[in-house]
């Protein structure tokens, strides 16, 4: 390996611990654009592929920003505390029929605005809710983390890294059903009887039976229907074979400006408490994918896939979800997703491999709190509430989850194959 090689490897690795450590508690994107700016100092990346590897994520970066505006408006103009206080009331002062209730808005919210709505939008609503409730809020906020994953693959807008996995080739949504919608099932069921077996010791103090429901605002009301529009234009985008990036940040820039329209400088409030950071976060893991490419990853990883895959495809599909699940732990699951489509495309495994290989993109960051761009909004979201969770006390929760329902899932595939 030369000099230039592990200087690469060095400054991805330093940065790449930069994010999931948080030395001096400094934000995660410092760490991803310091060893961005480090790589083409160095000249170890010409600015040039520096700057490919930011625009490959145009697409993510749209997304990212709609659904943080749309997450951010629903917030400020009150459409959180009304939603909550109708979970609550619904929930008749029961915690068991709360949690079943969140996880199911958590599953709906997935699988329709995407694992990263479910971080941005849901959680705080979920705090609202256990606020209106008068219930601790961390056993219902665990929920939004865990389902954010669990459900991520039920649909291709379910999660941006779908988008990098199959890049360019997503299967259309009626094949993409057949193939994921058992799987899909194991993992979503999985992690709601080991999430609410390990949280039944929180569950057992009654909620507030009748919780004030706020009146919904005009602007809160306009927020609402744009967030269904929302919906409705990823799923056709999804069924077009359109990318989401666009018609979501459409929806989100939209409803600013209506709302703007309504409340004029007020609503520019909303835009100063919108995590910005994750952006520049995304740009720099892009950045460390193609140095990476440079030193030789993808084309070692794709020579391996291909001739295993020819060779055991049923050994390499478990394989494959059990590294990039656990490597997506390690390195988040953003860059292997991106190194895994790349190295998909050059070597072009079967359907089961590649199925096996997004469940564990998907599926894997249950384990830790940096395993995916997700559970990272979601700690960002609930340091906003002031709500900690700790790296540890995320680990022994995802310990616990993510292998029951990754293994269950994976199993999932081999149904009618």
């Amino acid at each position: 390996m030369s000099h230039a090689q592990i200087a690469i490897w060095s400054i991805v690795a330093l940065g790449i611990a930069g994010v999931i450590l948080r030395p001096w508690r400094l934000p995660e994107a410092i760490w991803a654009v310091a060893g961005a700016i480090a790589l083409v100092a160095f000249g170890l990346l010409p600015v040039t592929d520096a700057w490919s590897g930011v625009a490959k994520g145009a697409d993510v970066y749209l997304f990212l920003t709609g659904m943080m505006l749309l997450a951010e408006l629903a917030r400020s103009e009150g459409l959180f505390d009304w939603l909550a206080g109708i979970a609550a009331s619904h929930a008749r002062g029961s915690p068991k029929r709360l949690f079943a209730l969140i996880y199911i808005v958590g599953i709906v919210v997935t699988t329709f605005l995407s694992n990263d709505a479910t971080a941005v939008v849901l959680t705080p609503a979920v705090y609202a809710t256990a606020r209106a409730a008068r219930a601790e809020p961390l056993p219902y906020l665990f929920i939004c983390a865990f389902i954010a994953n669990a459900a991520s693959f039920v649909l291709p807008i379910s999660n941006p890294a779908n988008l990098v996995v199959f890049d360019g080739q997503m299967p259309p949504l009626l094949q993409w059903l057949a193939r994921f919608g058992l799987p899909s099932a194991a993992a979503i069921a999985a992690t709601y009887v080991v999430l609410r077996w390990t949280q039944r010791a929180h569950l057992s103090k009654p909620t507030d039976a009748d919780p004030h429901i706020p009146a919904l605002t005009r602007e809160g009301m306009i927020v609402g229907i744009a967030l269904i529009c929302a919906a409705v234009l990823l799923l056709l985008a999804s069924a077009l074979g359109l990318d989401l990036g666009l018609p979501t940040f459409a929806a989100g820039a939209g409803t600013f400006v209506i709302v703007t329209c309504f409340r004029g400088r007020a609503a520019f409030a909303a835009m100063k408490h919108i995590s910005w950071g994750v952006l520049p976060l995304v740009a720099g893991l892009f950045v460390f994918v193609e140095a990476l490419d440079r030193v030789g990853v993808l084309t070692l990883l794709s020579d391996h896939l291909r001739r295993f895959a020819h060779d055991v495809p049923g050994l390499t599909a478990w394989a494959s979800a059990l590294m990039t699940g656990f490597g997506s732990n390690i390195a988040n699951n953003l860059p292997v997703g991106l190194l895994s489509g790349a190295a998909i495309q050059m070597s072009s495994p079967p359907p089961l491999v590649t199925d096996a290989i997004l469940i564990g993109v998907d599926l894997g960051p249950n384990l830790s709190v940096t395993g995916s761009l997700a559970t990272i909004l979601w700690l960002v979201a609930l340091r906003r509430e002031g709500e900690h969770v700790s790296a540890l006390e995320f680990l022994k929760l995802g310990a616990l989850i993510m292998p029951v329902s990754l293994l269950l899932s994976v199993a999932a595939l081999f149904v009618g194959r």
